[in-house]
């Protein structure tokens, strides 16, 4: 429902709206459904022993899997989901041989349990998971549950429920033995479990066991049922991976929590207090207990257990107080060697140690001035594909570097971006997410020597504006206090010199997120460029802000001083560039508009309540207006909140917000508009009952995409 509060204006709207189709009809402008009609491609999964890929698209609302396999990767869709319900399909798992995918169906509940039901169906919303064969026929739900574990040989899928594992078989013909009954648990063992992994001959299961202040790595022998624990202590145990072979488990160990929550954080001379040097009872060495006790104070070690045995060794650990490997959460087997991401200096990157024979320091495996983000390894483990902005910043290209470390090679370049590389069984090629500037993310392949990929999917539909669009340009400005940050500039094909049109200036959300010079490989962020491209073809200067605390420049970008609830420092970025649109010789600096989602609803807010000077209206999707719950009108986080500027807000706004928003509370909005009522501030309300964050249905992002257009006409293209 759209309320609009101030002055009557409805009529008003009507004819305005009647006449700017009109007119993009006229000019041959391309309209908000042509250039958000392609399908989004994500989730790009490759099978281990097949030359097979799968994927998830989104396509205007309705969500399948689709399929694909060499010599020509002609993509196929597997189900047939062809409305737009706000059913989402996430956690897709391919089996070793590429025959069978698993998916849930269903969006996450939220805190009450309460599954997402943005249609508000009057049967309430399923979340289930579902499998469908990759030669054919109709897919099949298995169970309500989440977090699949795929067998690898596609015969069993594992899933949690109330810290016990249970397993469901995934062929519908299969008798349903005690074992496999998803309504009782595959075993009951003490604590709570978690995190299975199979191993590679989908004999054994490797669990996390969290015991409170301790937990153990567990393996449950399906065929001869029963548990044995990886060299049990004190200590917190996570992340087990397997060999390739199946027979040695790594995994990380952190201290156990001292006393429970008596000495936490006390310096009393335990591991956990991070004393170094002080003396600790180690216990007996004897099969199953732990070869070595904490002597330094180190926070974090990886080990290496025997499954049979239940031995474990010390692989590796940290020097006493090292606080920078306590952001490592998960290893991975690869080849002979542990790989994981560790932000060691001003970037995150991969590194590498070798299981057999010791090593000091972990090898970096990518290496530079950029961060390493998505991964895939070669079937036999011994190399890993990365996606990185090293050597260009504002975009992302895959590298090629060995699991043991060495030369890394650049696989692709240029002015595309690439990223989720899915490396195929045989290492002839390699499948990747790849968008452009006018390009919206595919599905391509490409040669593992390297080269231009070739995109297999979507086919973009014949009315998809690919020569209409801009090619954005990167522009570096400075804060007020020195900092320099980048932005992306959407300059109309049309601008004359000296013509001053209205501005938008865009923030993404996250707030760590990085906006790139190209479409976006996340969901939301993709059709905001989107809509970008689709201002600036309607005759608006854009401007899409990399303010501090964003990916992609480094730590130090990212955890800038006085971020946030401390100081909202970002924001000086946001004025910054503001006062940039107001000086650029081809803006009209009376009608400058901003617009975001999430945290970049909380800069859009906090815009228009400190800057009202410079921002003439803006479009706040499900913002924070007060930072946490303190209405301290002196404390800092009070003072960092759009709230707190609210005698300075005269500009329009337009909000935006799903009820069932679990990210940030609708209360946020709540209270905003009793603010705004309060102070007799113009505002219109579009709220979308039992709809979560950013919205699951297409139809309703229409309805935002085209209020948000229709309210920049008339406050910033009409004014």
């Amino acid at each position: 429902m759209i309320h609009r509060t101030g002055v009557r204006i409805g009529a008003v709207v009507a004819v305005i709206t009647l006449a700017t189709a009109s007119s993009v009809l006229a000019q041959g402008k391309f309209t908000i459904e042509q250039i958000l009609g392609p399908a989004y491609p994500f989730e790009l999964v490759s099978a281990r022993k097949a030359d097979r890929i799968a994927w998830i698209a989104y396509e205007r609302g309705m969500r399948n899997v689709y399929t694909a396999a060499a010599p020509d990767f002609r993509p196929v869709r597997l189900t047939s989901n062809l409305e737009d319900d706000g059913n989402d399909l996430t956690s897709l798992r391919i089996s070793d041989d590429g025959s069978v995918i698993v998916f849930i169906r269903g969006h996450a509940p939220n805190r009450e349990g309460w599954i997402a039901n943005p249609t508000s169906d009057t049967r309430g919303g399923e979340r289930a998971i579902w499998a469908v064969r990759t030669d054919g026929g109709e897919p099949w739900k298995l169970v309500e549950a989440a977090n699949p574990v795929l067998s690898p040989d596609g015969r069993w899928v594992l899933f949690t429920r109330d810290g016990q594992l249970y397993r469901v078989p995934v062929d519908r013909r299969e008798i349903r033995s005690r074992a496999g009954n998803p309504e009782e648990p595959l075993f009951l063992a003490w604590g709570t479990n978690s995190s299975p992994r199979w191993s590679p001959d989908s004999r054994k299961i490797a669990f996390v066991s969290n015991r409170g202040d301790h937990s153990y790595i567990g393996v449950y022998n399906v065929e001869n049922p029963g548990v044995t624990y990886l060299a049990p202590g004190v200590d917190r145990d996570s992340s087990p991976t397997w060999s390739s072979d199946g027979k040695r488990i790594a995994f990380i160990r952190r201290p156990g929590q001292a006393f429970g929550s008596q000495l936490s954080g006390a310096r009393s001379g335990f591991p956990g207090s991070r004393m170094p040097g002080r003396p600790v009872v180690e216990e007996e060495e004897r099969p199953g207990l732990v070869r070595s006790a904490f002597k330094g104070g180190y926070t974090l070690s990886f080990w290496v257990g025997d499954v049979e045995t239940g031995e474990a060794e010390e692989l590796w650990h940290t020097a006493p107080d090292d606080t920078v490997f306590v952001t490592v959460r998960s290893i991975e087997w690869a080849s002979d060697n542990v790989v994981f991401r560790v932000e060691r200096n001003n970037w995150r990157h991969y590194y590498s140690l070798p299981v057999s024979g010791r090593r000091d320091e972990p090898v970096n495996l990518t290496p530079g001035d950029g961060i390493a983000e998505y991964v895939g390894l070669s079937s036999e483990g011994d190399y890993l594909y990365y996606a990185t902005n090293v050597g260009d910043i504002d975009r992302r290209h895959i590298w090629r570097t060995r699991t043991r470390g060495g030369r890394t090679r650049q696989l692709t370049e240029g002015d595309m971006i690439e990223t989720y590389p899915a490396v195929l069984a045989s290492g002839d090629r390699v499948a990747v997410l790849q968008a452009g500037a006018n390009q919206p993310l595919s599905v391509a392949t490409f040669t593992a020597r390297g080269g231009r990929p070739e995109v297999i999917f979507p086919e973009l539909p014949a009315d998809f504006p690919l020569e209409e669009q801009v090619i954005p340009g990167n522009v570096i400005l400075t804060a007020e206090d020195g900092l320099e940050f980048r932005n992306q500039l959407f300059l109309p094909k049309d601008l004359k010199p000296g013509e001053r049109r209205p501005a938008v200036l865009f923030t993404h959300g996250g707030p760590q997120r990085q906006m790139l010079l190209g479409y976006h490989y996340m969901h939301f962020y993709h059709m905001a460029y989107a809509i970008n491209q689709y201002l600036a073809n309607q005759g608006y200067v854009v401007i899409s802000v990399n303010y501090r605390s964003g990916i992609g420049y480094g730590r130090e970008f990212r955890n800038a001083p006085d971020r946030g609830s401390r100081g909202n420092s970002e924001y000086q970025d946001v004025e910054a560039a503001g006062r940039y649109l107001q000086n650029h010789p081809n803006v009209d600096p009376e009608r400058i508009g901003l617009w975001g989602l999430s945290y970049g609803g909380i800069l859009t807010a906090q815009g228009l309540a400190r800057n009202s000077d410079i921002f003439s209206a803006g479009v706040d999707i499900a913002g924070i207006h007060l930072w946490g719950s303190s209405i301290d009108t002196a404390s800092v986080s009070y003072q960092s909140s759009s709230i707190a500027a609210i005698d300075k807000w005269t500009s329009p706004v337009l909000l935006i917000h799903g009820d069932d928003d679990r990210n940030v509370a609708f209360s946020q909005t709540t209270g905003l508009v009793q603010l705004l009522r309060a102070y007799d501030i113009y505002h219109e309300l579009i709220v979308f009952p039992d709809d979560v964050h950013d919205s699951l249905l297409f139809d309703r992002w229409l309805i935002t995409f085209n209020a948000l257009d229709d309210f920049f006409t008339r406050f910033l293209k009409n004014k």
